[in-house]
């Protein structure tokens, strides 16, 4: 087991290592933005889709949403530099949130984008299942599957730790950048040069008649899923080579930067060339077919763009496990999120998250239609808390904070609008979100409650009451007498003032009894030996009942009374399936009791 570990994860890596697995800025672009600058292989196409239900004239009207769009992805990235600087242990619009607008506030950002980075891997990877399901027909209704054996790889490679999985990344992520920018300038080019004249379904300023601002308002809250990802940066700040804050706002700026120009190249070409979706052919591809043909960078293009949206889910797990990890820290999740792995990554947030993302696959079934509206809520909702947030912080600073928060009040109103026009346009959609966040919360606050609890009960006080006992009863569980049991009535009888061996009786087998009584009192002629019987084949709950007699009695004479279960343990891990768990079943019922003390003894068999 522990050799295939190795073979899959890597060998352990010593918390001195921990620097040289933190990421320059070209290994964190390639791993943290990759979800951001896949969402352009749909961004574009989720307006027009809205558009198009009208008439196809009204394409036009992309461009200036686009604008808006812009507008707000300029004013987040700004922002996120800002959170960047104010919070460089990350964990971004959580922390914002809890420290400017409450506890409260933090658990719902915080509670959003842990079930939206789920979503963002069963969106991402869904929607390269479905792309390679568009090559091989034949695997079309194996979506599901391809999307969950994507999961497992992403779970893998993460667990291997953040440099092997960022050198995994680069290769589709860089080689997407290049061929997105090759597509957009041949594309300007061409339109330049006079080699495409204008195919727009309409003039821009054209009149549609039945444009309603509810159907620009549903365009641009759609176009908006290209911004989802923005947040991950601020989030892994951890992540980033020294100075940590300098190389995270950086990297952010430049994937602002580039994925600004990728979004708005692509809208620009497709209201040009006059592309109308359809379901068979997404945007994009029309887009590489009318600039580069059908030739071997169109099938580069197509190749590329499939490549990146499978892996934009990785997203999802570099971030989700600092998120939980500064969780944990404020004891709304359990600690053991907090740990690191062997590859220094924090891999229970890991485990977790992908295992929610399959959840999530085989609820939905692998279907990118449906995830994505509650991606986008999961994104805009702490997107508005965490603009917010700022511009308070910045009010309580007081010094020339209307000027320092002029980005945040744009990107909390935007955010905020978008999710007014997901409540109201896409509530049939949306639904399960008002289901899962009260939840979550619920289970926040109740995780919170019990480690408040632990911590008081734990706590010494001044006055700490010594207790000085006149003895121990121990009883020993044995069954036959076997190496095991005399090995741990002898450890009893070293820390025991009275030591008792109890035998359950499954059957009515008086002989059986006799001897196992008679070869047990050979042994130990000095030592009470119990007999109790279950005519109900049970050992746990005559061993329960047993055990609350004796501890009574020990009371009353001022003894402690301790449970002793003898155990053999395999010399291999697998040979333990081979037995039945009786020892690990009887310490689970009796831990429950606080006036016994339950032991192990283990005997370690050779061979």
């Amino acid at each position: 087991m522990n050799y295939l570990k190795r073979l899959l994860v890597g060998r352990p890596l010593k918390s001195s290592e921990n620097d040289d697995q933190n990421l320059s800025r070209f290994a964190a672009l390639a791993l943290l933005s990759s979800d951001a600058l896949s969402s352009v292989a749909y961004g574009t196409e989720q307006i027009v889709v809205v558009l198009v239900t009208l008439s196809a004239a009204a394409i036009w009207y992309s461009l200036p949403i686009a604008i808006v769009v812009l507008v707000l992805l300029a004013s987040l990235i700004l922002s996120y530099r800002q959170i960047i600087h104010a919070y460089p242990h990350g964990g971004g619009a959580y922390v914002v949130s809890s420290e400017n607008l409450g506890k409260n506030a933090g658990l719902i950002a915080g509670g959003s984008l842990l079930v939206d980075y789920m979503l963002t891997v069963a969106v991402s990877v869904s929607a390269g299942a479905e792309a390679i399901a568009s090559a091989i027909p034949a695997l079309y209704n194996h979506r599901v599957l391809i999307s969950v054996i994507i999961v497992l790889l992403l779970m893998l490679m993460n667990l291997r730790g953040l440099r092997e999985s960022a050198g995994l990344l680069m290769v589709p992520v860089y080689s997407f950048i290049a061929v997105i920018t090759i597509l957009i300038v041949v594309g300007l080019v061409k339109i330049v040069t006079g080699m495409e004249p204008l195919h727009s379904t309409a003039q821009v300023g054209t009149v549609v008649p039945g444009v309603t601002m509810a159907l620009l308002l549903r365009a641009f809250s759609s176009g908006s899923s290209s911004l989802t990802g923005v947040e991950a940066i601020s989030n892994a700040v951890p992540f980033f080579k020294k100075p940590r804050a300098k190389n995270a706002a950086g990297t952010l700026a430049m994937m602002g930067l580039i994925l600004g120009f990728f979004f708005t190249g692509i809208t620009f070409l497709n209201f040009w060339l006059g592309i109308v979706p359809t379901t068979e052919v997404t945007v994009l591809s029309q887009v590489g077919e009318a600039v580069f043909g059908k030739g071997i960078m169109y099938y580069v293009l197509q190749f590329v763009t499939a490549l990146i949206l499978a892996v934009a889910a990785n997203t999802g797990f570099s971030a989700f496990p600092v998120l939980a990890y500064n969780l944990a820290k404020d004891k709304f999740l359990p600690h053991r999120y907090q740990d690191r792995g062997d590859r220094l990554g924090y891999s229970n947030g890991i485990i977790t998250l992908a295992l929610g993302s399959i959840v999530l696959l085989l609820i939905f079934q692998g279907s990118t239609e449906r995830l994505i509206p509650l991606y986008s809520v999961g994104v805009f909702i702490p997107f508005t808390l965490s603009q917010t947030g700022m511009v308070l912080k910045w009010r309580k600073e007081g010094h020339h904070w209307i000027r320092k928060s002029i980005a945040n009040i744009i990107g909390a109103l935007i955010s905020f609008a978008i999710v007014v026009i997901l409540f109201v346009y896409r509530l049939p959609d949306i639904w399960p979100f008002f289901i899962i966040m009260p939840i979550l919360i619920y289970a926040f606050y109740k995780v919170h409650e019990h480690y408040k609890n632990v911590a008081e009960q734990l706590r010494l006080v001044d006055d700490v009451e010594l207790h000085d006992y006149d003895g121990n009863t121990v009883i020993v569980l044995v069954g036959n007498v076997t190496q095991v049991n005399i090995g741990a009535i002898n450890y009893a009888r070293s820390i025991g003032d009275y030591v008792i061996a109890m035998h359950v009786s499954l059957e009515e087998n008086e002989e059986k009894e006799r001897e196992i009584r008679h070869e047990f009192r050979e042994k130990f002629p000095d030592v009470r030996f119990s007999v109790v019987r279950s005519p109900y084949r049970s050992i746990v709950n005559p061993v329960s009942r047993y055990v609350d007699r004796i501890s009574k009695n020990a009371k009353q004479h001022n003894y402690t009374t301790t449970v002793l279960i003898p155990e053999f343990v395999p010399n291999r891990t697998w040979k333990r399936s081979l037995h039945n768990q009786t020892a690990l079943r009887l310490r689970f019922r009796l831990s429950y009791r606080d006036d016994i003390i339950i032991s192990t003894y283990n005997y370690h068999l050779k061979k």
